[in-house]
C-alpha cells in the first residue's frame, strides 16, 4: 500500500502518507512545530524505493484536532492498526524521538528497532535556561504575537548550526507555516517519567546526536545512552540538534547500516 492516506481517532484526523516498496516501513516522526514535510532532505538521500510512512502529528501539519486530552503514543498505534502494520521501524526527532521512545516503551512487540535523533523524553524535567526560552516563545504567541514567537523559535539555540547551513530556509520556511497553538496551549495526557523505564528497551536502538546540540538534549543522549540495553550511539562532531536535515547523507548512511 502506497499512496496518502487520513485515519481518524477520537479527536483528530491523522493525514499521512507510504512511500516506496511495499513491505515494513521505516515510520517517521516529526519534531514540535513541524510536520511531515520535514523529512524530504533525509529521503533524498535514501534509495527511492526505501520504504517510509511519515505522518503529520495531532495538531500539526495537515492532521486537524480539538482540544480534548490525547497521546501521541496512542495516536501512532492507530496509525500502525489502521494500516494493517503489525511490526515497523521507528525514527522519531526530537520531541518527536520522546514519542517514539514512549511508543517503543509502551508498544514493544510493534517496533522492531529504534532510531532517535536528538531525542527529548516523556516526563523529562527541563533546566531553568531551556523554560525561560520556552516562556519567551509561548508568551509571545499567548500574546497573539505569532511573527514574535517564530522568530524566538528561530532563535533557539538548538538550531544554532542549521542556522548556519543550506537547510536555514527550510527550518525558516517550517516555522514560518507552523500556527502555533501547541506554543499556547498543548492538551497531551500526563505521563510518569521514562526515565524510569529505560532499562526495559527491548528492541536495537540506533541513537544520533550532534556536538553542539544544547546541554539538556546532550544531557538526555547521554541518559539514555548510559541506561537503555542495546543501544548504539553515533555522535556528529561539528553538528546540532536537526541531523535529518544538516546532515541528511551521514544519517541516511547510519540508518541503512
Amino acid at each position: 500500500m502506497t499512496g496518502a492516506f487520513t485515519v481518524d481517532v477520537e479527536g483528530a484526523t491523522l493525514a499521512g502518507e507510504r512511500i516506496g516498496a511495499d513491505s515494513p516501513p521505516l515510520v517517521l516522526i516529526h519534531g514540535m512545530a513541524g510536520e511531515r514535510g520535514d523529512w524530504d532532505r533525509l529521503l533524498a538521500a535514501l534509495p527511492a524505493d526505501y520504504p517510509i510512512l511519515r505522518y503529520d502529528l495531532r495538531g500539526f501539519g495537515l492532521s486537524p484536532s480539538d482540544d480534548r486530552e490525547y497521546s501521541h503514543s496512542d495516536d501512532l498505534l492507530a496509525v500502525l492498526d489502521a494500516l494493517g502494520i503489525e511490526c515497523a521501524a521507528v525514527l522519531g526527532l526530537s520531541m518527536g524521538g520522546g514519542v517514539a521512545l514512549n511508543f517503543a516503551l509502551s508498544h514493544p512487540t510493534r517496533v522492531s528497532r529504534l532510531i532517535l535523533i536528538s531525542p527529548a523524553i516523556v516526563g523529562w524535567e527541563w533546566s531553568a535556561g531551556w523554560k525561560g526560552l520556552w516562556h519567551e516563545v509561548s508568551r509571545a504567541a499567548r500574546d497573539g504575537d505569532l511573527a514574535r514567537a517564530r522568530e524566538r523559535w528561530f532563535q533557539h539555540p538548538m538550531f544554532a548550526v542549521v542556522r548556519e547551513s543550506a537547510a536555514a530556509e527550510d527550518l525558516r520556511h517550517a516555522i514560518d507555516a507552523y500556527h502555533g497553538r501547541q506554543w499556547i496551549r498543548d492538551p497531551q495526557r500526563m505521563e510518569l517519567p521514562d526515565l524510569e523505564r529505560l532499562h526495559t528497551l527491548a528492541m536495537p536502538a540506533l541513537l544520533l546526536t550532534g556536538e553542539r546540540d544544547v546541554a539538556d538534549m546532550r544531557l538526555i543522549a547521554d541518559v539514555i545512552a548510559g541506561a537503555a540495553p542495546q543501544v548504539r550511539r553515533i555522535d556528529f562532531v561539528g553538528a546540532g540538534h536537526m541531523l535529518h536535515i544538516e546532515r541528511p547523507a551521514e544519517v541516511a548512511a547510519a540508518i541503512l547500516g
